[in-house]
């Protein structure tokens, strides 16, 4: 076969680069056996065509003994075809001036085979039928002239992508067009590698599109993918798997398979040895529609989807076209005697098909007598119910026959090719034929066909549904459809209520994995299919709140969080210290507690303002720093409560302001000791320390003051409403100056501690500052270290506690002695012991000494 191949290609390509040489040649030279069956009716323009007649079985015992099964159903497709010439020729309106002739061969759905049967197609050869038109011609006529007849321009074939594309590879050099009308592989496209290629099947691209949707409608994740060796299966499967990843193989109940109708009756043969049951098929647009599997299927493919190139309401004129066979043309015309014998099981005296017979013993069968009724059997064959392939093969022969009508409509001047010249109908070259089918926009049966940049038309499919009849037969019902000029999203439409399955559709759960519950998304699993994955919970501050298979979960928004589930965003937890939580209470009855005791000391020395020991402790000073107390317990309210700019502006600079005039109060008690110093307002100077204070505090608002702020980084389900300072450097500034003067004045009390004086504070400011010191040092790491509400309540602890150690440490001795020891509070200075020494001493402190 590869030897004859070559010899044709060589002699072809002889012929082309010397044309002049045929001239020398007394008479065509065939290469090879004569083949004798075909199928030929000559005309002005003949097309070439071929059909898989003959396929052969698949088996997985292969034995070499059986012989090719014939296809009643591409017989059909071969007389759609010259019923489609013989109704163009007999039209008026299209090519009047021409005659449509065709040369039919048989492809034997087989690579070498098509290969010779279209190089006989395409190189012509003497054929019994028209030797006589020959041998009429003249001497000087005779020779490849007469031979040239039956050269076939173009070619309707083949149906099978693999033999398709062997075609194009071979006879792509000499431009030939091949349309084919069941080839669907989305490779052959591919304009650049066969630019001669054209087709009336939809490309496998749109129904790879459509079987994805279709899976993903049912919410079919796992499925198996099958399919014979060869190049429709391969690209289909793998644009499947590509396209499948947009909506999305151990064991599986659904079963998507890319064969044809030969490799599927084997696949069947295989099925029913094993028992194999409970699948449900999704057929392929190969054998979507595909009769013939039904009858030896066992139930097997009941319920099968698939889906099918468009079908043709009906061509007028086919069926009877089909059923009218004179016993003459069943005689002798190839192919049919086969099929009749087939069809009524009986054997036919003298008929072309005889002799095929071999071996077997077909003397044993019944004559026929070539009178008998298709009507009284049924065939795939006579059956138009279904026209699809069949639509597709007559739109081919319409679509060569617009293509010549264009050619016949050029006007010289006018013409698409060099210098803008013609073609002429009756004697032009394929290429110039391509050139006008790649344009061609004509209508059949009331349908517009035209064809995109690739020759691909656009893809219309129907969905169909295998039931059962009552009878036990077949019944295809369309139960949606796929539309490819539709927008994405509504190209499907599937009536579910008409679908019917093998078994209830509620069972037809075909996953590797189950859909992940709320609050969950997919984890692909490494070097499996994308079907196959894990489920794992939403990461922290995402939901998602479907059942489904989702990549990534959807985050809530700043002010929302997930709820424990992590289905939906709740509003986030608002956290601030308020007064009706239990440490606000109770930072807030201290703080109030601690201010009236403030002020009831103050009424206290007031009362007694004339007594020794209130006028000798400097009485205005005393009652400065009981004020300054007192607005010390109160700034602590200041910090409860939810924040605003205007309170965090107001919050720090009074704790600061009233805390320096605290501990200015006792600077300028401790100065007058040193300096034995007696006026109305002694140390009245050191108030001046508090104007830098005031400044500080002053630029502080000013530049970057303190402000409201939601802080979500601590605790990201929480938001905390907390006063930033700001200025880091004003807060810790006027913090440190604070401290600056508490070490002054422990330094001069410190000094002052043994200056002999009744009435010497000395020694209890020292403590007081000691205490002052060791709540504030403690409160340093605790406020880094602690957030939110939490950093509030530590800043109030400690501006309580030293404001309570200041108020006990220096007025709460004074109190006692004047309400529980009044004779002490006079002027004896008998025993050289003051009256502060001589109450802590009764109180058991031990580390103080005499004066």
């Amino acid at each position: 076969m590869a030897s004859l191949a070559a010899k044709l290609i060589m002699f072809l390509s002889l012929l082309k680069r010397h044309p002049g040489s045929a001239a020398a040649l007394d008479s065509c030279i065939y290469l090879g056996e004569e083949e004798e069956i075909s199928l030929y009716e000559d005309g002005d323009v003949v097309i070439g065509g071929l059909f898989p007649l003959h396929y052969s079985p698949v088996s997985f015992h292969i034995t070499y003994k059986s012989k090719p099964f014939f296809s009643p159903r591409a017989l059909r497709w071969m007389q759609t075809m010259t019923f489609a010439i013989k109704e163009i020729n007999q039209r008026h309106d299209l090519l009047p001036h021409l005659k449509l002739g065709f040369h039919i061969r048989d492809s034997c759905d087989d690579v070498p085979v098509s290969l010779r049967s279209a190089f006989l197609l395409v190189n012509g050869k003497p054929e019994r039928n028209f030797k006589n038109d020959i041998v009429k011609k003249s001497e000087s006529d005779l020779g490849c002239a007469g031979v040239n007849r039956t050269v076939s321009s173009v070619i309707i074939g083949d149906a099978g992508s693999g033999v398709s594309i062997a075609l194009l590879q071979s006879l792509g050099s000499f431009h030939i067009p091949l349309v084919s009308y069941f080839a669907s592989c989305s490779c052959l496209s591919n304009q650049k590698e066969f630019p001669t290629f054209m087709r009336t099947m939809p490309s496998d691209a749109f129904q790879i599109k459509a079987l994805a949707q279709l899976v993903s409608f049912f919410s079919w994740t796992w499925v198996g993918v099958i399919g014979a060796e060869s190049d429709y299966a391969r690209s289909a499967i793998q644009l499947f798997l590509q396209e499948s990843v947009h909506f999305g193989m151990t064991s599986s109940k659904v079963i998507i398979n890319f064969s044809g109708e030969a490799e599927m009756q084997g696949i069947l043969r295989e099925i029913r040895r094993r028992n194999i049951t409970g699948f449900q098929w999704i057929a392929s647009e190969a054998w979507a529609t595909a009769r013939s599997l039904w009858e030896k299927s066992d139930n097997l493919l009941l319920g099968t989807l698939g889906f099918a190139i468009q079908k043709a309401a009906g061509i007028p004129g086919l069926q009877q076209y089909l059923m009218d066979l004179p016993p003459s043309s069943i005689h002798e015309l190839p192919f049919l005697a086969e099929f009749w014998e087939e069809t009524f099981d009986c054997q036919l005296n003298g008929s072309v098909n005889t002799h095929r017979h071999g071996s077997e013993n077909y003397r044993d069968r019944v004559s026929c007598k070539g009178t008998e009724l298709l009507n009284d059997v049924y065939s795939p064959y006579s059956d138009v119910t279904q026209l699809r392939v069949s639509y597709n093969v007559y739109k081919a022969v319409y679509l060569v026959a617009h293509a010549l009508q264009d050619m016949s409509n050029c006007n010289d001047g006018e013409g698409p090719f060099l210098n803008k010249t013609c073609a002429n109908p009756q004697r032009f070259k394929p290429w110039q034929l391509l050139h006008y089918m790649k344009h061609a926009n004509f209508s059949v049966l009331g349908k517009t066909v035209n064809f995109d940049k690739n020759g691909d038309p656009i893809a219309y499919y129907d969905l169909m549904n295998w039931q059962r009849k009552p009878d036990g037969s077949l019944n295809l019902v369309k139960v949606g459809f796929f539309d490819g000029s539709l927008p994405d999203g509504v190209r499907l439409v599937i009536n579910e209520i008409m679908t019917c399955f093998n078994f209830s559709s509620q069972s037809i759960r075909s996953v590797c994995s189950n859909s992940c519950p709320p609050g969950f998304r997919v984890a692909r699993r490494k070097g499996e299919p994308a079907c196959c994955y894990d489920c794992v919970p939403c990461a922290e501050g995402e939901v998602s709140n479907n059942t489904g298979t989702f990549l990534e979960c959807l985050h809530c928004s700043e002010d929302r969080w997930p709820n424990e589930a992590r289905d939906r965003c709740i509003p986030k937890t608002v956290e601030y210290l308020s007064y009706s939580e239990s440490m606000g209470i109770l930072l807030c009855v201290v703080s109030v507690l601690g201010a009236c005791i403030s002020l009831a000391i103050i009424a206290i020395f007031y009362k007694h303002k004339d007594t020794p020991l209130v006028r000798a402790n400097n009485m205005e000073l005393s009652f400065l720093l009981l004020v300054f107390l007192t607005i010390c317990f109160l700034v602590g309210l200041l910090f409860l409560g939810e924040p605003s700019d205007w309170l965090c502006r107001i919050r720090y600079p009074a704790f600061g302001i009233s805390f320096a005039l605290c501990i200015s109060c006792l600077l300028a008690k401790t100065s007058v000791v040193l300096m034995a110093f007696r006026s109305r307002l002694p140390g009245s100077n050191s108030f001046i320390l508090i104007i830098l204070k005031v400044l500080i505090c002053v630029i502080w608002l000013i530049t970057s003051p303190p402000h409201a702020n939601s802080n979500t980084d601590y605790h990201s389900a929480t938001i905390i409403i907390e006063c930033v300072t700001g200025s880091d450097v004003g807060f810790w500034l006027a913090l440190g100056y604070i401290g600056l003067l508490a070490c002054l004045c422990l330094i001069m009390a410190f000094l002052a501690r043994k200056l002999p004086d009744n009435f010497n504070e000395a020694k209890l400011i020292t403590f007081s500052i000691l205490i002052f010191f060791a709540v504030w040092i403690t409160f340093i790491p605790v406020y880094v270290s602690t957030a939110g509400k939490y950093t509030v309540a530590v800043h109030v602890f400690a501006i309580l506690a030293s404001a309570l150690s200041l108020l006990f440490c220096l007025f709460v001795h004074k109190c006692y002695i004047i309400l529980l020891k009044p004779e002490k509070n006079n002027w004896d200075l008998d025993g050289n012991r003051s009256i502060a020494a001589t109450f802590l001493n009764q109180l058991g402190q031990t580390t103080l000494t005499y004066i």
